[in-house]
C-alpha cells in the first residue's frame, strides 16, 4: 500500500471514531439542541409527543452510570483474567478514583489520583 492510501484510511479511521465519540453530545445534549431533540421548553415537547419527553429522560439519567458500570467491570475483569496481581493494582486504583470522587466530587482530580496510584504501584510491585 502507498503512504497516500494509509494516510486516507487513517483519516477516515479517526472521522469514525470522533463521530462516535461527539455522537451524544451532537444529539442528546440539552444546551444547543437541534430542533425536536430535546429542551425548549413545552413548545418542543409537544412537537415530539407524549412519552418522549419521559424517554429522554431516562435516557439521559440511566444510560451513563450503565455505560461506566460495564467499561468498570470489564476493565477488573480482564484485569484479572491476564494477571491477578494486576488486577489488584487495577482495583486499588478503582477504589481511590472512587473514594477521592465521592470526597471531592471533582472527576479530574479523582482519576488523576486513580492513574497516578496505579503507576506507583506499577513501579513499585510489578
Amino acid at each position: 500500500m502507498k503512504n497516500i492510501e494509509l494516510f486516507g484510511m487513517v483519516l477516515a479511521m479517526g472521522a469514525v471514531i470522533l463521530f462516535c465519540r461527539a455522537f451524544p453530545f451532537l444529539f442528546f445534549s440539552r444546551k444547543n439542541p437541534p430542533e425536536g431533540v430535546a429542551g425548549q421548553g413545552h413548545l418542543q415537547a409537544a412537537r415530539r409527543g407524549p412519552g418522549k419527553e419521559a424517554f429522554f429522560d431516562f435516557i439521559e439519567k440511566i444510560v451513563p452510570p450503565v455505560a461506566m458500570t460495564v467499561l468498570a467491570v470489564n476493565a477488573l475483569s480482564s484485569s484479572f483474567k491476564e494477571n491477578p496481581t494486576d488486577g489488584l493494582l487495577v482495583l486499588g486504583a478503582s477504589l481511590l478514583t472512587a473514594l477521592v470522587h465521592l470526597w471531592k466530587s471533582n472527576t479530574l482530580l479523582s482519576i488523576l489520583g486513580g492513574t497516578v496510584l496505579y503507576m506507583i504501584l506499577r513501579r513499585i510491585i510489578l
